[in-house]
């Protein structure tokens, strides 16, 4: 079968990587794809929103599987705009469409829909530019901080954590008045604040039967020590040591299963990935968000701790069979540290030669902003690239991708010192 994988970054050539080992898989292409991806399978220069093109390029290259890797397409209505030509009647396609994919592309969407099926989250209310008054004189009745959520898609950026009262009114005003996120903050969710620890539970599902991927912790601030600004994800970790077999049995009878049985319910037909991300406050699970894709670093974990074959996984959620599927899992751990381009998340620059990423190394390095360039590898975004060690424990992994870290370098390469610390020493608690 030929597969195609649209998208660009680390989860991508994570995904890449996996299904280029399937006996299943005879050529496999991705678009845009990166100067990973370039070394498994071919790129072609497309963008994952030019449905026509897309199209075209399934019916060229006899394409048999689609797997939607970023949030954009799906959003957008690419499953819709694929069903709805005959020429792609026996497509299958890993991905909802529009419709389930309201659960990432509106915050407000996903809250109603956590409330209609008693699904545990933080107390919240939603507010436009015609309701402001109510939604200051909200904010007033809120403990501090305040979480405020911009609606629609904002490249990871619309959401914001306040800690004083009068900064929250003047950002909720900026961001419904002033539209400071564009259209996304056309709508904001204003939320209360749950203290507790993250993780990212990862389901794949036909819309009726699902599997339960490896959990991760992912981190999101720059700096060490959870400093500094959010990113999309500066490394993660993979199994996390506080969600043990009590916890997660919680997060399956609380979360995953009235998740499903809410889309079954609503007629929200769902074939793909749903990650939840959570909050365990006290030992008790709370859902933060949805997104209707992988997470990205969070995939540069999960997947290498996948034993079982990811297309037959892949072609059970796309033919509604999952409860024929069969998921084995790793014992081991897995811990990815991202680099970065020095500025990132601000200004940064691109065209930097990267040097030592093809040394060898028991590392998994996946490339994320990377292209090829008169045979160099260059930088060409924040986020570059990866490297990923799995161990026996989460010290072992975790050498293995610091010393592969160690071994690249390109002029102002940026990492975090600390990925999975704060997990060790729970570990020794």
């Amino acid at each position: 079968m030929n597969i195609l994988i649209l998208g660009s970054g680390g989860r991508e050539h994570a995904l890449a990587k996996k299904i280029a080992e399937s006996t299943h898989c005879e050529r496999l292409f991705v678009a845009p794809g990166n100067a990973g991806t370039a070394q498994i399978a071919t790129n072609v220069p497309l963008s994952p929103t030019d449905f026509e093109q897309v199209s075209q390029l399934i019916l060229k290259e006899n394409i048999g599987l689609v797997v939607v890797g970023p949030e954009d397409p799906l959003v957008k209505g690419i499953r819709d705009y694929l069903e709805a030509r005959p020429e792609h009647k026996n497509l299958k396609l890993v991905g909802p469409g529009k419709m389930g994919a309201q659960l990432e592309g509106s915050k407000d969407f996903s809250k109603r829909f956590m409330q209609r099926h008693h699904i545990p989250t933080a107390k919240y209310q939603t507010f436009t530019a015609s309701n402001l008054a109510d939604g200051l004189k909200y904010l007033e009745s809120m403990s501090l901080p305040i979480v405020l959520k911009a609606d629609g898609l904002a490249a990871g950026k619309g959401v914001l954590i306040v800690e004083d009262l009068e900064e929250a009114k003047a950002s909720l005003k900026e961001m419904l008045v002033d539209q400071k996120f564009g259209a996304a903050s056309t709508q904001v969710v204003v939320e209360e604040f749950l203290e507790g620890i993250e993780l990212s539970v990862f389901v794949l599902t036909d819309g009726q039967h699902y599997a339960t991927l490896p959990e991760a912790k992912d981190y999101k601030r720059i700096g060490d020590n959870d400093t500094g600004l959010n990113t999309g994800g500066m490394g993660a970790v993979s199994p996390v040591v506080f969600a043990d077999a009590a916890f997660m049995k919680k997060v399956e009878e609380r979360v995953i299963k009235p998740t499903i049985q809410g889309l079954h319910q609503e007629a929200i037909p769902y074939k793909g990935f749903v990650f939840i991300g959570l909050m365990n406050v006290k030992g008790e699970p709370y859902v933060i968000e949805y997104n209707v894709r992988m997470g990205d670093p969070e995939t540069e974990v999960v997947i290498p701790r996948i034993e079982s074959d990811l297309v037959e996984l892949l072609l059970a959620c796309a033919e509604g069979k999952m409860e024929q599927a069969e998921l084995r899992i790793s014992p081991k751990t897995a811990t990815t540290v991202m680099m970065v381009a020095e500025g990132y998340p601000g200004d940064y620059e691109k065209g930097k030669i990267i040097k030592g990423w093809d040394t060898p190394t028991k590392a998994y390095i996946y490339h994320a902003g990377t292209k090829l360039s008169n045979q160099e590898v260059l930088t060409n975004g924040g986020r570059v690239m990866a490297a990923t060690g799995m161990g026996n424990t989460l010290e072992e992994a975790l050498k293995i991708s610091y010393e592969a870290v160690n071994q690249i370098c390109w002029e102002g390469i940026t990492y975090r010192k600390d990925i999975g610390k704060d997990l060790q020493r729970l570990l020794v608690s």
